[in-house]
């Protein structure tokens, strides 16, 4: 697999069109990194400055990019009790929990095995255990896949990332955008700040099952009718659907669902209506760990959970970061994008398999496989 700590960007000369490459070596060559707005169709550049020679990285730098192989990562929401068992076989993977520990300072592999249910539901803890679990599961599962027959080859040509929500982090880190030790500080941050603006609020969030978008959209306005503004849901999640909003409202769904002839239900194990508006507490906070963390640009694309694009420049991905927290996932469009730029194979890396279930839905002749660990 390719270094995550060197990058092979192209060099962009501001006045001619010439386009070469340059190798850096992003933990130790960079010099000054500037960010400067550039009137140039709208976006985004980062001028890095590498002893004599000067990188422009435009944020569009993989609007064009090809993919054949994908990893798909999952969210909160898919934390279970037992989790990470099977990750201790693999050594490297065991490791990750032992650096998780030092930095969270409680040991997260207990509770993750453990429980007890109620707390790994916690956003606070969490957040960081499925971060951390992914993370691990990532890696055994490329040590799984790796003794496949092909997986090597597989492995190298993984060009595309995403992940569901907080699995969003978890593909950054996979893509080298930051370190597994700044990720989960950022994520340990993301979630006691999502807990305390959870707390401030009652608030909930469901899923609807068997319902399009546009009858829960329905669903959600019907639900409004009858409930106080600071109880109103919105739509959260566009595909699974997920509706998140004040405790009042959602059950206000739950009560009408079956009238607008959804299947079921599900209530979600978080704190609160994540992807909204109640959680604007905790953007402050947020923004300010990330203006405080290094983020290089990703090795390879990863699909934005805000707008479905990738992005090259680190300082859009800390503000796309930051507005996920209170945007609703596009998590559809995303698969879509996948889909529609040909990608060959979809791997869903970890226990599981509700993002390969998502992915089958849209496209029953998608190549999609789970590798658990």
């Amino acid at each position: 697999m390719a270094s995550f700590s060197s990058l092979v960007l192209p060099s962009i000369s501001l006045r001619r069109s010439s386009i070469s490459t340059c190798n850096l070596g992003f933990r130790n060559e960079i010099s000054r990194i500037s960010l400067e707005n550039l009137d140039r169709g709208g976006g985004v550049f980062m001028s890095v400055a590498v002893g004599s020679q000067t990188t422009v990285v435009d944020d569009a730098l993989f609007k064009d990019y090809k993919l054949s192989h994908a990893f798909l990562f999952p969210g909160q929401g898919a934390q279970a009790v037992g989790m990470g068992v099977e990750a201790q076989k693999v050594t490297v993977a065991a490791e990750l929990y032992k650096r998780a520990n030092d930095i969270l300072g409680f040991d997260l592999l207990d509770v993750c095995i453990n429980g007890p249910k109620e707390e790994l539901d916690s956003t606070v803890l969490s957040q960081p255990a499925i971060y951390v679990t992914r993370e691990v599961t990532s890696l055994a599962a490329v040590e799984v896949l790796r003794a496949r027959d092909g997986g090597q080859a597989i492995i190298d040509s993984v060009d595309v990332t995403c992940g569901l929500s907080l699995g969003e982090y978890t593909a950054l880190a996979f893509a080298g955008a930051f370190s597994f030790e700044d990720g989960l500080k950022l994520v340990k941050l993301r979630g006691e700040a999502m807990q305390d603006a959870a707390d401030a609020t009652k608030s909930a969030m469901v899923s609807i099952i068997g319902l399009d978008s546009e009858k829960v959209q329905q669903l959600c306005e019907a639900a409004n009718q009858e409930v106080d503004k600071a109880d109103k849901v919105q739509i959260a999640n566009f595909l699974c659907p997920v509706i998140s909003g004040g405790l009042k409202g959602i059950e206000a769904v739950e009560a009408k669902a079956k009238s607008f002839k959804a299947r079921m239900t599900v209530r979600l194990a978080v704190a609160g209506a994540f992807h909204t508006t109640f959680m604007d507490p905790a953007v402050s906070r947020l923004e300010a760990a990330l203006a405080s963390t290094e983020l290089r640009t990703p090795r390879i694309p990863v699909i934005s959970n805000v707008d479905a694009q990738p992005h090259a420049d680190p300082d859009t991905i800390k503000k796309i970061l930051a507005r996920q927290l209170t945007s609703p996932v596009q998590w559809e469009t995303t698969v879509k994008t996948l889909l529609n730029n040909g990608v060959e194979k979809c791997y869903e890396l970890g226990p599981g398999k509700v993002i390969a279930g998502i992915v089958k839905r849209m496209d029953k002749s998608a190549d999609v496989d789970n590798i658990g660990a």
